[in-house]
């Protein structure tokens, strides 16, 4: 052992002792509370933070050290430690405030201290395996674990975060790997379509270890993967990984090797690529968005050809589809977010690979098991998922690619399709997490993860947590953002679970798109709209390790989240409720109870319907944090779940939302919350009225595909990998909804097929065209409606505050009337009546009488004989509203005055 000088009692490292009195040893010193105490190397309980300081928990007055081994032998051998380490000692002191704030998590670890003697082994000890010690003052082990190296990486590799990485170069091409800890990277090259490689040293700069190497112009195209040579905790031993580029901008079928491309050169561009013209930019709170799986909008669509349906190529094309989505723009739509649609693990890429479901699904009963059955034998390699399994951030998916290899032209030609369609294009990205480790950590082990504190992989994401918060994983984000939105011209992203992200990373993510611009980057970054989900969860909950990109976090940054609180006020109740007809503001709480148990006495139900109308009003107010509603309480003094339901700063930071891919379309929750006997052409008047609640609120409007057709499921709550039938997108009305395609998937339903199977085998819950038809037409209404006046856009927090306002109404009745008073050329104010009671309803605004106020001309000329029923008495300034109904009546301008030339 090379223990260097002043080291005695290094020599021999032993557990403590079992038992007092035992031959050879002495008395156990006092039991500690803390457990961790113990030798396992194969759990890392020490934080190496920066080169100064290792935070631990362990008893200060003890000796600590670092061991390391740049052969990676060191383990534990009937007690002892062996291999031939050296050591990097360490002092009890202090973290500074800058510390603490850095690692929260941490604030609480003994600090330990490098010795400054010991300094210069640091970038040494990095490059193979270190192992944490405590002992006591005679050398008797107490405690020895690995170490996690995340904060002293970016500490010591700091000018990693501006260097070059990836793949660059038009016509001399390079290749550079971040992998500070590697003892050597190399370079294989394959010959095109073969097994056979040559390998190419790669060279390291030690400032910040990146490791490059400098091609040939025939390299392009050809495949190539990383041999990276590096000590692996899981393993406990030095091992040479092979692993694609995490900067990959192509790759092989289902993501084996990378591919050396230049997005630049012609054979991955559609024609007239580089002269797209794109729609018209709106800004975030005025953004009207449609999200949209890329197999869902076609695979069932038999107007679209055989071999495009479920890819990219049926955006280019004129299928039923694109019919709808041209239909849709031309209403006020002005996004397609699209569900993740980069190389994901999760489908094979190759369509011979794929296996479908061999059953005749239509053929069972409509509340029959044997469907999800039959779904659930192939789902694991059948052509669907959700797609929330990243193994490639910045590559297209190659399923939903005619061919995997034309995956990047495809793409493109995608979004050129929506473009001129009248649509600009969002992403879902999940940078929160891998599909597994195996697609980072092999690079740089235990970095690009979130661990525990025992050294374990988080995973409260549902998968491998990453861990942005590490300055090259951050930067990893940004960079993959910046080259969507440059090379494949995208329009906006939707990060999902964002809370898992810091919020300095999101607003670099803001700042790096801000400075694209159409002259240098063929794109204007500021157009570019951001917001994800917001939500407060897992081991980074309450800002644990950094300050996260939570709902209340965000405000007045202009990145967006979803409000949760609109969705679960108007359908009841909440996503993982045990009784599903929890009913709420849109679907049943005001005057259509279901006699559901669930939903309490008659006045817990009055008193939930006030709590759930209060949660909606702030809703469109755009989730304000200081609008001030007429109870008098702040949106900000509004509680849900313990949370408050106001935390905007500004409406647009607002996505408004009643239904999502998540959990239950709204027709299926519509269907286990109505009374049953709710006739379908209330279903749909209720189903317009929830959406009208989203859609008319101040901030961005956001739909799942379908709901505007009455989409179901068939009361799947979680159909992420159901496959193509239970998530059918049906543009033939005469196919149905999808209501009725037997009972959900077994795991994550069952518990609910008691209340599911009866509703199922309802005929009279299976909508036909006419209920279809009118939904989306009722929605196309509200869509016109919203993009006729800026009433529904007003921009800022104090503009809400002095032009909407909420006049009294009527339990289940919600008025809203905005002043537009110079802002609008047509109409000096709006007001909007929700009425979701199944009563007519009049509304008293004694403000309007005498002026000339009318149903919107929208609705004056509305399919729906009910709504142009709707009335204004100018004598009494009175509204008749009927049941079920949501009616937008405008105050005209009073004429301008004849100009007699007397004036001036």
């Amino acid at each position: 052992m090379n223990i260097g000088s002043g080291d005695a009692g290094f020599r021999v490292i032993r557990r403590r002792p079992a038992r007092p009195g035992a031959e050879g040893g002495r008395p156990p010193p006092p039991p500690r509370a803390d457990a961790d105490l113990t030798a396992d190397l194969t759990r890392a309980r020490a934080c190496w933070i920066d080169r100064d300081t290792v935070a631990w928990r362990v008893e200060p007055s003890l000796r600590h050290a670092l061991a390391f081994s740049a052969d990676g032998d060191i383990t534990l051998d009937e007690s002892e430690l062996t291999g031939d380490p050296r050591l990097i000692r360490l002092a009890p002191g202090t973290m500074s405030e800058e510390q603490r704030r850095r690692w929260p998590h941490l604030a609480s670890f003994t600090a330990l201290k490098v010795d400054p003697r010991d300094a210069g082994l640091v970038r040494s000890a990095l490059r193979g395996q270190i192992v944490a010690v405590e002992r006591d003052a005679a050398g008797e082990l107490l405690a020895a674990t690995g170490v996690q190296l995340p904060g002293v990486l970016d500490d010591v590799y700091a000018e990693a975060a501006t260097a070059r990485l990836g793949p660059a170069g038009r016509v001399i091409p390079s290749l550079s790997l971040w992998a500070p800890t590697a003892r050597t990277v190399a370079l294989a090259l394959y010959a095109p379509g073969t097994d056979r490689r040559r390998v190419h040293r790669m060279l390291r700069d030690d400032r910040t270890g990146v490791w490059s190497v400098r091609g040939l112009p025939t390299w392009l195209g050809r495949e190539y993967t990383f041999l990276v040579t590096v000590y692996s905790p899981r393993e406990g031993r030095t091992v040479t990984n092979e692993v694609t580029d995490p900067y990959s901008l192509a790759v092989t079928p289902d993501g084996a090797r990378s591919r050396l491309v230049s997005l630049n050169g012609a054979a991955h561009k559609p024609r007239g690529w580089d002269r797209l013209v794109k729609p018209a930019a709106v800004p975030q709170h005025r953004a009207s968005i449609y999200e949209l799986h890329v197999r869902d909008f076609s695979a069932s669509d038999a107007t679209v050809p055989a071999a495009l349906r479920g890819t990219y190529a049926a955006f280019g094309g004129d299928g039923a589809g694109m019919r709808e989505l041209r239909a849709l723009a031309g209403d006020g739509l002005t996004h397609v977010h699209l569900l993740p649609v980069f190389d994901f693990a999760t489908v094979p890429e190759r369509a011979a690979d794929r296996t479908e479901p061999g059953c005749d699904l239509a053929a069972f009963p409509p509340g029959s098991e044997r469907q999800q059955e039959c779904v659930a034998r192939t789902a694991a390699k059948d052509s669907f998922n959700w797609g929330y399994d990243p193994l490639h951030y910045t590559v297209p998916e190659g399923s939903y690619a005619t061919d995997p290899d034309e995956r990047t032209k495809e793409f493109r030609g995608m979004v050129a399709g929506l473009n001129r369609a009248g649509l600009r294009v969002v992403m879902d990205v999940v940078y929160n997490h891998t599909h597994s480790t195996e697609v980072l950590d092999p690079i740089v082990p235990g970095y690009y993860h979130r661990l525990l504190d025992d050294g374990t992989v988080a995973t409260s994401t549902c998968c491998a947590n990453t861990a942005p918060e590490h300055t090259m994983m951050g930067r990893l984000v940004v960079d993959s953002v910046v080259t969507w939105a440059a090379q494949y011209k995208i329009d906006g992203f939707r990060f999902d679970l964002m809370g898992h992200h810091p919020k300095a990373g999101m607003l670099a993510v803001r700042a790096a798109l801000d400075r694209l611009t159409p002259e240098k980057d063929g794109v204007d970054g500021k157009s570019i709209i951001l917001y994800g989900e917001g939500w407060n969860l897992g081991e980074v909950a309450c800002d644990a390790r950094f300050e996260q990109a939570t709902q209340a976090n965000l405000a007045g940054t202009g990145i967006g989240t979803f409000t949760d609180r609109l969705r679960d006020a108007v359908r009841g109740g909440g996503p993982f409720d045990a009784d599903p007809r929890v009913q709420g503001f849109g679907s049943g709480l005001a005057g259509a109870p279901n006699g559901a148990p669930a939903n309490g006495t008659e006045e817990e139900q009055r008193a939930r319907l006030a709590a759930c109308t209060e949660l909606v009003k702030v809703g469109l107010t755009g989730s304000l944090s200081d609008y001030v509603l007429p109870s008098g309480r702040k949106g900000s003094e509004v509680g849900y779940n313990g949370s408050p339901a106001g935390y905007t700063a500004a409406p647009g930071e607002a996505v408004a939302y009643v239904d999502a891919h998540d959990n239950e379309t709204l027709f299926d929750a519509l269907a286990y919350k109505l009374p049953r006997r709710t006739p379908m052409a209330d279903r749909v008047r209720m189903q317009v009225l929830s959406l009208a609640t989203a859609v008319l609120a101040q901030g961005t409007t956001f739909v799942h595909a379908g709901s505007e057709r009455l989409r179901s499921k068939s009361l799947d709550r979680n159909s992420y990998d159901s496959g193509d039938w239970f998530n059918r997108l049906l543009w033939d009305c005469a196919a149905g909804n999808g209501f009725g395609a037997g009972l959900p998937p077994r795991a994550a339903n069952e518990a609910a097929w008691p209340y599911a199977k009866p509703l199922l085998d309802d005929p009279a819950l299976r909508p036909g065209c006419a209920a279809i038809n009118a939904c989306r037409a009722r929605y196309g209404e509200l869509l016109r409606i919203r993009a006729s006046s800026p009433a529904f856009a007003l921009g800022s927090a104090a503009e809400v505050r002095r032009r909407l306002s909420f006049p009294a109404s009527a339990e289940g009745v919600i008025a809203m009337h905005i002043d537009t008073t110079g802002i609008d050329p047509r109409w000096t104010s709006v007001t909007v009546v929700f009425n979701a009671t199944p009563y007519a309803h009049a509304q008293a605004m004694p403000g309007l009488a005498g002026q000339a106020v009318s149903l919107h001309p929208v609705q004056e000329c509305s399919g729906d004989a009910v709504v142009r029923s709707s009335a204004f008495d100018p004598d009494t300034g009175t509204l008749s509203v009927p049941a079920r109904t949501v009616a937008v009546f405008v105050t005209a301008q009073a004429p301008k005055p004849v100009d007699d030339g007397c004036a001036g």
